[in-house]
């Protein structure tokens, strides 16, 4: 059941938390201890069958952060491999990369100093009063969570907060209402960020999207119209003991934070955990691996709470959104199989209109497709899952960058990611509105 808030209380108490975590958490706590200096991503490019094999056969033998792709056995040839490398096995790695002659490059030297760089921009912009919230920066989860209780106190009649449960690690799993309450029955739009704990972008993109439908609801007719037609859940962090984690300890923790019995390893892949195709092809059953599928579906708490929100809900929500970084894609079912979608003329479409509204802003070119040949086979996805279970238009965005950045995208290219997104999201929106007869 969905806790409504709505005691001011709760909300005045809270928003002390950004207050407090900044004398609490200054930045500079962030930094983990010097832990990344010297560790280098590498971005290598396997060009034949042999040497993907071989690139595989290195990663066994040596303990690696894959970035891209999340799992070993999604190595494919001529499609790039970016890997972090800790700092006493890059010399290793680089010579056996040269021995083997597989084609390769070094996208960051530093990860350390990469770190620095994402989230000094914070300190380096002038200092604002606590009032004035910046959009412009990453924020720690408690941030956040205090952000969310000011929206909801300040625009009561276009927002509504409430929790839909709790974390493994007991943390409420919070959800905005946004949307002009003009009927019962409204269709709905649901957004998620925030799956993979280390994509920051994620949750900063959810709050620039709540930000902008509230700032645009009186002068802008194309939001008004959305606001007044449609309801948009939004769920800024998915994730949330991973993303805590991610500040605190672990800067590119990937997964849940749940225990796993008998084994040391943390977490299960909180996009391999729905019940759609489980723990097929694309998902790992070892609890050490990225994309560990878990126990069973729907074993994560984060998972289960949105899954039974949305069956709930399914005769309303018509997209499901989930924001995640990084390869500048806009991806939809299916992701488990090689297959069209009954209705793909219409999601397609639906897709090539959001992918040219957002490059209409910078220029940026985002590749769209089925995710199962647009990026590789996964199973147990919730694209998948909200798809099989009657939401029509399914997405997973994959924000900015390549790889140059990759999940330590600057700070200061939060703004045009944001913006370039809330166009092609506005588009997909918008064509709720119209009936696709293609």
């Amino acid at each position: 059941m969905a806790l409504r808030i709505t005691d001011l209380s709760s909300a005045v108490l809270l928003g002390c938390v950004i207050i407090l975590t900044t004398v609490l958490y200054p930045v500079d706590s962030y930094l983990y201890n010097n832990r990344y200096f010297g560790d280098q991503v590498f971005r290598i490019i396997p060009s034949s069958d042999a040497e993907v094999q071989a690139v595989k056969q290195l990663f066994q033998n040596l303990t690696v952060d894959l970035w891209q792709p999340n799992s070993a056995s999604m190595i494919q040839e001529n499609s790039t491999v970016d890997v972090h490398v800790g700092r006493n096995k890059t010399q290793w790695l680089r010579r056996h990369l040269h021995q083997a002659h597989i084609q390769s490059e070094v996208l960051i030297s530093n990860l350390q100093t990469e770190i620095e760089r994402q989230i000094g921009y914070r300190s380096s912009r002038k200092r604002r009063s606590e009032i004035q919230y910046d959009y412009e920066v990453y924020h720690p989860l408690e941030e956040i969570q205090s952000w969310m209780f000011e929206m909801n106190r300040t625009h009561p009649h276009l927002v509504d907060l409430f929790s839909i449960g709790q974390s493994y690690e007991g943390r409420p799993l919070y959800v905005l209402q946004l949307g002009k309450r003009t009927r019962r029955f409204k269709k709905a739009v649901w957004i998620d960020c925030g799956v993979h704990a280390r994509e920051w972008i994620g949750p900063a993109f959810c709050q620039w999207f709540v930000k902008e439908a509230l700032n645009s609801y009186q002068h802008d007719s194309s939001i008004r119209r959305l606001m007044n037609q449609l309801d948009f859940y939004i769920m800024p962090v998915f994730n949330v003991d991973g993303y805590h984690y991610s500040w605190k300890t672990d800067r590119f923790w990937r997964k849940t934070r749940s225990k796993i019995p008998k084994y040391h390893c943390r977490g299960v892949d909180a996009n391999r955990n729905w019940k759609v195709k489980w723990c097929d092809e694309g998902a790992s059953l070892h609890p050490c691996d990225e994309t560990y599928c878990g126990p069973f579906p729907e074993s994560e708490p984060e998972v289960k709470a949105v899954a039974k929100f949305l069956r709930k809900h399914r005769k309303r929500v018509k997209a499901y959104i989930s924001i995640h970084a990084y390869a500048q894609m806009l991806l939809y079912p299916y992701s488990y199989k090689y297959a069209t979608i009954p209705n793909f003329n219409c999601v397609e479409s639906a897709a090539q209109n959001a992918v040219s509204a957002l490059y209409s802003a910078y220029g940026v070119r985002y590749r769209y497709g089925p995710a199962s040949t647009t990026l590789y086979v996964s199973s147990g996805s919730s694209i998948d899952w909200a798809y099989k279970n009657g939401i029509p238009y399914a997405f997973a965005f994959e924000l900015r960058d390549t790889g140059y950045f990759g999940f330590l995208l600057p700070e200061e290219l939060i703004n045009p990611t944001c913006t370039e997104t809330m166009r092609a999201v506005k588009t997909i929106a918008s064509g709720l509105l119209k009936k696709c007869t293609k």
